[in-house]
């Protein structure tokens, strides 16, 4: 699942033929609000937003809950907002707010029965039983290895459908991980982080059902951009580039957009569109 930061990326994760599409927190917050990922959108925020995403394609869109928006006793708005929002899932972590990238050190995480019982009141709040519960343990640069497995046995037991062992530091320990814990896990594979970068083919033989690239794209386009601008404010003018940009026909492909229509008429088939998805 390639991360995406906004609804024109997701609907070219569609398009190049992935079956399901994540936001990150991390994305959302960087690219939307220009801020670290530390936890500071808010539950409106980020359901705002990842459902522009959710409602802008047809694949499944996993989102990043960070600590759940609050204590045991938010956590059943949390995912009435996300499941109305159209998401399919999320994951919510055991780390303390304000929370850190998982990458990175200084954590700290919440004691094991506070995250079950957020867990649990998750379950209890789901409307769909098709949407996703996922716990996120960040233990293993906490605690160690061995107790990021007895977390993640506790979650388990309290009702997660899914397992997000975050920051891994071998194949090794992914293939451990997966012997242990035997229900659908994620795995993260992150630039610049402590996890070593597998394939997809062999995060699947180590027993891996889901693999996100939280920022890659995002990092791309960041670098990317950031040539332009300087090249731009070099040169005065952007011909150079021109070669290398997505072209007006191409852009409205991909929002599906005919100029040749009127507005009111586009507006009604955007609005079908979007019946014959929720159908």
């Amino acid at each position: 699942m390639p991360g995406v930061p906004n609804a024109a990326f997701a609907r070219q994760v569609e398009r190049a033929g992935f079956s399901a599409v994540y936001i990150s927190g991390a994305g959302l917050a960087n690219a939307t609000a220009g801020m670290p990922d530390v936890g500071l959108l808010t539950l409106t925020e980020v359901a705002q937003l990842a459902g522009y995403i959710a409602k802008a394609i047809t694949i499944p869109a996993l989102v990043d809950a960070d600590t759940g928006f609050g204590g045991v006793e938010s956590i059943g708005r949390t995912i009435f907002e996300l499941e109305h929002a159209g998401l399919a899932g999320c994951h919510i972590e055991d780390q303390e707010f304000p929370k850190r990238c998982g990458h990175l050190g200084g954590k700290r995480l919440i004691p094991k029965d506070e995250m079950t019982e957020k867990i649990k009141a998750a379950v209890r709040a789901r409307q769909d039983a098709d949407f996703l519960i996922m716990a996120r343990t960040d233990a293993r640069a906490v605690e160690g290895f061995d107790e990021a497995v007895k977390r993640a046995l506790r979650y388990v037991e309290a009702g997660a459908d899914a397992i997000f062992p975050e920051a891994l530091q071998t194949a090794e320990e992914f293939g451990t991980f997966a012997r242990e814990v035997k229900v659908p896990l994620l795995a993260n594979m992150t630039e610049f982080g402590k996890s070593p970068l597998l394939s997809a083919s062999e995060l699947e033989g180590l027993g891996y059902r889901m693999i996100i690239f939280p920022m890659s794209a995002f990092r791309v386009a960041m670098k990317t951009t950031g040539e332009f601008f300087r090249a731009l404010k070099l040169k005065g003018i952007q011909t150079e580039w021109v070669d290398r940009m997505q072209t007006r026909k191409e852009l409205y492909e991909l929002l599906e957009y005919d100029p040749e229509e009127s507005w009111r008429g586009y507006e009604k088939k955007a609005a079908s569109d979007r019946a014959g998805r929720v159908d």
